[in-house]
């Protein structure tokens, strides 16, 4: 059973409506960059802080894992002694070396790490191997809908923990931001199978911990957040981006987020609690591009604004954020957790391009299509 080692504690978080708490803002304004290579690859380790929660060796499996999250979340639980099984289809490679990670470490972790093929819609499949193998928590960073969660949840009656990756997006938009997790959440949402997952979990009595990152972004990131960006600078084209460019967002790096998901192992401050995780700051869509030009080195970029309502780009996609403030207090996890990120934007998109992009390597192909159509608008404008 966890140990819960109090150092001492002289905050306690409260219900955030009744005193809402400053928000931190950054619209960059191109302050010097000085990381070293060695930063870059700095082997992170979970933080120690005010509250330490001190678990013993735990069965766990996480449902993912192959892909960006569950990469850096698994490398942690096996430095921490934990067994961990990977679940997933077999499609990708279950380990492969990080960029930056010594051949040590990666011997290491791959000589230690478990495998469990299988696809998750499979119900009766999931039920009889997961059974067998009598896991103590699972992390859940793939699942999108409850169906998918129910089979795991009666193969192990005697689960410790469930852990969640849920989102951000599930709160109800406000006129009043930040989302804090006391929040109305949005029924309609497109991530509405996330909220009736936590549904389930609490329903069943399950002992649960829901995490909500806002924007997620770092080294193998799947969704074009920043690499949007840095196609983009590297081409040495115009940012588009919609509106005035003073929309507010919030990224939060992917070994932070790792951390989080480390810091409510087996810690009674987070049963059956939420949490938002992200960056400490909120930065502007206009900041956001200059951040990225900073930490990747490229000249300040030509910021073109346009207006979304003036093209049709049928199923394109013109820009990989929603177009409207969109950022979370993180203060919970910070009193509660004792949890704090250590990437400030800046050098985290740094650590992202250097470990990543900048090596070559990406997910998907620049694609100028729209920027091409709200870039020869603007052209015909100024014709006239």
């Amino acid at each position: 059973m966890a140990k819960l080692v109090v150092m001492q504690q002289s905050n306690t978080w409260v219900s955030p409506r009744s005193s809402l708490l400053p928000p931190s803002v950054s619209g960059f304004h191109g302050a010097s960059l000085n990381i070293s290579v060695q930063s870059w690859r700095r082997k992170w380790q979970p933080k120690v802080s005010g509250i330490q929660v001190m678990a013993s060796s735990k069965n766990i499996l996480v449902m993912g894992g192959t892909r960006f999250i569950g990469v850096f979340l698994s490398r942690l639980l096996v430095k921490e002694g934990h067994q961990v099984t990977l679940f997933t289809r077999g499609k990708a490679p279950i380990t492969q070396q990080l960029p930056g990670e010594s051949d040590e470490d990666y011997a290491d972790f791959k000589s230690k790490v478990l495998h469990l093929k299988g696809d998750r819609q499979d119900f009766e499949f999931v039920k009889t191997s997961l059974a067998a193998k009598g896991f103590d928590v699972v992390y859940d960073i793939n699942g999108r809908e409850a169906v998918e969660v129910e089979p795991i949840i009666d193969a192990l009656p005697n689960l410790q923990q469930y852990i969640y990756c849920s989102s951000a997006g599930v709160y109800l938009k406000t006129e009043t931001p930040p989302h804090f997790e006391v929040d109305a959440v949005d029924p309609k949402s497109r991530h509405k199978g996330k909220l009736e997952t936590e549904s389930l979990l609490d329903s069943r009595g399950v002992n649960w911990t829901s995490i909500r990152p806002v924007y997620i972004y770092g080294p193998l990131n799947y969704n074009p957040v920043e690499e949007w960006f840095f196609h983009r600078l590297k081409a040495g084209r115009p940012i588009p981006i919609p509106g005035s460019g003073i929309q507010i967002t919030q990224l939060g790096h992917v070994k932070d987020l790792a951390d989080a998901f480390i810091k409510v192992l087996g810690n009674p401050k987070a049963s059956k609690e939420v949490f938002n995780i992200s960056g400490s700051k909120y930065v502007t869509f206009d900041g956001l591009a200059k951040a990225c030009a900073k930490a990747a080195g490229f000249p300040e970029p030509e910021i073109i604004h346009y207006n979304p309502k003036e093209f049709d780009f049928g199923k394109l996609k013109a820009f990989p954020f929603r177009d409207q403030h969109f950022f979370a207090s993180i203060e919970k996890a910070k009193l509660e957790l004792g949890w704090s990120p250590e990437y400030d934007l800046v050098e985290g998109l740094a650590d992202s391009y250097n470990l990543d992009f900048g090596r070559g390597t990406y997910r998907k192909e620049a694609d100028f299509r729209t920027d091409d159509m709200i870039l020869e608008k603007k052209k015909s404008l100024v014709l006239t």
